[in-house]
């Protein structure tokens, strides 16, 4: 049965981008040997669109997003950590959306959704559960 996701950003400054994910969005890590980390992701849900080439999502193509249950706050500290911003937040149907760069012209997207999460086993339905085990 599935128990996961395993989702790969390529890069062409790759230990750049791992630094960047380690001490900008502060991922907890596994070092699976010579400096290959593997981050863990508190939590994931994988949303399923129609495809719009003209708004440019043409089919076959994928977004990853980082979200949290404060744009703004989180859009602060990721700036105090030295994170630039590709544009402003902006209003969405679905939430508040931000885009930033990360090394090796790999894009995101950070977002705040309007919805409700389900519930995880033994966790609050807010998406800010802590779940790295450390405050942050």
């Amino acid at each position: 049965m599935i128990r996961g996701i395993h989702a790969m950003f390529y890069s062409s400054s790759a230990e750049e981008l791992r630094a960047f994910i380690r001490d900008k969005l502060q991922l907890r890590y596994s070092d699976v040997g010579e400096g290959w980390l593997i981050f863990d992701v508190p939590e994931a849900e994988i949303g399923c669109h129609p495809s719009d080439a003209q708004k440019g999502a043409p089919a076959g193509t994928h977004l990853i997003s980082f979200y949290c249950d404060d744009i703004r706050t989180t859009v602060s500290t990721l700036k105090a950590r030295g994170v630039v911003f590709d544009d402003d937040i902006s209003e969405r149907e679905y939430g508040f959306v931000v885009h930033f760069s990360m090394p090796g012209h790999v894009g995101a997207e950070l977002y705040q959704p309007r919805y409700r999460k389900q519930a995880v086993a033994g966790l609050p339905h807010s998406t800010s559960a802590n779940r790295r085990g450390d405050g942050r």
